[in-house]
């Protein structure tokens, strides 16, 4: 049997019927997986039971989904350091701009079993005084928990809701086309949680001119789970319940400050995984056959340098 963490009998039932997972079978696909990835002479990855089902989850158990995912993960965050959690992780810094809420993971999954739900605040934090790299390096601490330990995220996907109340030109601005491109190909070349949605509500003067650059990034599937409400909160309930949301917006999952203060705790117990990372990563002078082209990969550049936000 594979050392890992049961699923409860209705996730079972989900990763069975959605994700192609065969029970009998996974000690076999961990073992193919682990096998490969010993045989990739640039590639230094984790190889315990946990990670490896995790992706093979996040992939619907397509073997060679699952590897360029893996390669991917590591590739990026040893290329990108500045961008992606990974190497010479400063947990104070990250912990200081994850204190100030801008992302905040529900307790409560979306009709109690469904998608993770997280709710993204983004003028929590100060552009002038922090960078959106800097947040979302911070939010990797979490992102990184949940790829280890939140089976509803892995299993049932997760959906965003980004709250973009108060946000000004200076947020907006941070969003440059490289950086979007970064985020994009990350979450869906890399991350083995399969967001289900994206909703935007209080959407400000100058959103559609971000929207419009993002979208044409992603791919077709994910452009359609994409949901621009304005400000029409109804809209967002007809598909997210009110209910599902913190108090904070007149639900009942969770209250912010409590959220945040739980989630440290976690954060602070992770302190020794990031010097382990420091053993993980990719070396590219070691890479069999053809290199990674990071140029076509990431080929945008710019920023919105006349946009004006109300």
């Amino acid at each position: 049997m594979p050392a890992i963490r049961p699923l409860s009998p209705e996730l079972q039932k989900t990763a069975i019927e959605n994700l192609n997972e065969v029970p009998n079978k996974l000690d076999d696909d961990i073992a193919a997986l682990r096998d490969w990835i010993k045989q990739q002479p640039h590639l230094k990855a984790r190889t315990d039971d946990q990670f490896l089902v995790n992706f093979l989850r996040g992939c619907k158990f397509s073997l060679e989904r699952t590897k360029s995912k893996i390669d991917r993960f590591y590739t990026l965050r040893t290329k990108y350091p500045e961008f992606y959690l990974g190497h010479n992780v400063d947990v104070d810094k990250a912990l200081e701009i994850f204190r100030l809420g801008t992302i905040v993971i529900l307790p409560r999954p979306l009709n109690d079993n469904g998608p993770r739900l997280a709710l993204l605040r983004m003028a929590c934090y100060d552009p002038s005084k922090y960078t959106l790299q800097e947040v979302n390096r911070a939010a990797g601490l979490m992102q990184q928990i949940m790829l280890d330990e939140d089976d509803v995220a892995i299993v049932n996907g997760l959906i965003s809701i980004l709250d973009l109340s108060n946000v000004t030109t200076g947020h907006f601005l941070q969003m440059s086309p490289s950086f979007a491109k970064k985020m994009t190909v990350f979450q869906e070349e890399a991350l083995p949680l399969r967001p289900q949605g994206i909703h935007f509500i209080n959407t400000p003067n100058g959103f559609d001119t971000i929207f419009n650059m993002i979208k044409p990034m992603m791919s077709k599937k994910q452009q359609g789970r994409l949901y621009v409400h304005g400000s029409k909160w109804e809209a967002l309930y007809n598909q997210i319940p009110k209910q599902y949301l913190p108090v904070e917006y007149g639900g009942e999952n969770g209250s912010i400050p409590e959220l945040l203060q739980q989630w440290e705790q976690r954060i602070l117990a992770y302190r020794n995984y990031w010097e382990e990372e420091k053993n993980y990563g990719t070396d590219e002078s070691l890479r069999v056959g053809q290199p990674v082209d990071f140029e076509s990969l990431f080929g945008l550049q710019g920023s919105f340098r006349q946009l004006n936000v109300d």
